[in-house]
């Protein structure tokens, strides 16, 4: 337990030092369409889908948000976050491609970093890592075990949803 604990506030840890500008980046973007006529779409796959079910049903709500739907039409005015375990995820990848192509400013989460082998993170207009791209703790058999996807995205939405806030509410 105290190994995982220890793994666990490193990778928080991790997360919060690196990605303080491309959270506030993220907050920013989605506050444009709350600031206008849009709406926040949260497109989160798999575990991820933990962001989703808080920016929905949390004790505090995530203002504007909707769930994102493979038919939905979604303008200009809107604003995506695009939630994946993975950036090779081809749902999430195929969703960028398309906003892309209708010129529409998203965000994207995943754990891999952004770099040129990073698609999803060269696609997004921000883009912030987990980190997560292995086990935090050895397996019995050597293996790496422990993949917090959700808790570290859900990190990462509670840090981008206190900025996002904080500049929605100064609007009102």
């Amino acid at each position: 337990m105290k190994i995982l604990t220890t793994q666990i506030g490193g990778l928080l840890q991790r997360i919060g030092t690196a990605s303080e500008e491309p959270i506030e980046e993220t907050a920013r973007l989605l506050a444009q369409a709350a600031i206008g006529e849009g709406r926040v779409i949260f497109a989160a796959f798999d575990e991820m889908e933990a962001v989703l079910v808080s920016a929905q049903s949390g004790a505090e709500p995530f203002q504007n948000a909707v769930r994102y739907e493979d038919d939905m039409g979604i303008s200009s005015a809107d604003r995506v976050w695009i939630l994946a375990r993975s950036a090779q995820d081809h749902r999430a990848l195929a969703l960028a491609r398309q906003l892309a192509e209708q010129f529409i400013p998203f965000a994207a989460t995943a754990g891999e970093k952004a770099d040129d082998q990073n698609e999803l993170s060269d696609l997004a207009y921000t883009y912030i890592s987990t980190g997560l791209t292995k086990g935090l703790l050895p397996g019995p058999t050597g293996e790496r075990i422990v993949q917090p996807h959700a808790l570290a995205a859900l990190f990462i939405y509670e840090a981008v949803k206190m900025a996002y806030d904080e500049m929605v509410l100064d609007e009102d």
